[in-house]
């Protein structure tokens, strides 16, 4: 087995967790739909709880992450069927403070990638941010534009504080 292999046993603390949170799991039967009408694309980072973050539930809103909270084109195919099938109504892009792929190079973060996995990432591409209010707000345009998102469908762009918890609006 090689050492990226994946084992039960080095998951038993999740799983054990989980097992304690599926004794009390209310969502049994839950159709799936976004109940508040938000849906959020932000980023991976740990530090950011995307409902909580908005006074939200588990099934109030659909989530897509990634890193750096891109409108990539997976994220684009998950807010149209969120649009037409999912009853998502606003549209809310979230990238954060402090992010790594918005405050390091494409250079830095290969060499770090590679550096840390023993192997060249020189070929990897990550989506590095340079100027990150001018990213979301074309990200933001590229919502509003796309011929498949619902109309109607309100569309705003935040930066998330993670030392603050607050959400800054970005025209």
């Amino acid at each position: 087995m090689s050492e990226n292999a994946s084992t039960t046993s080095g998951f038993d603390d999740l799983l054990a967790a989980n097992r304690t949170w599926a004794e009390d799991f209310a969502l049994s039967g839950f159709d799936g739909v976004a109940h508040r009408g938000v849906a959020v694309v932000t980023c991976m980072d740990s530090r950011i709880d995307p409902l909580r973050m908005l006074g939200l539930s588990p099934g109030d809103a659909k989530i897509f992450r990634n890193p750096g909270g891109r409108v990539t084109e997976a994220a684009l195919e998950a807010l149209v069927l969120g649009t037409h099938l999912l009853n998502v109504e606003r549209v809310l892009v979230v990238p954060h403070t402090r992010c790594a792929v918005a405050s390091n190079s494409e250079d830095e973060l290969r060499e770090r990638v590679g550096a840390s996995a023993g192997k060249d990432a020189s070929w990897m591409s990550f989506g590095v941010v340079e100027d990150q209010v001018r990213t979301l707000r074309a990200d933001v345009a590229r919502v509003r534009s796309h011929p498949l998102i619902a109309d109607g469908t309100l569309v705003g762009g935040f930066i998330y504080d993670v030392d603050s918890g607050l959400l800054q609006p970005v025209d």
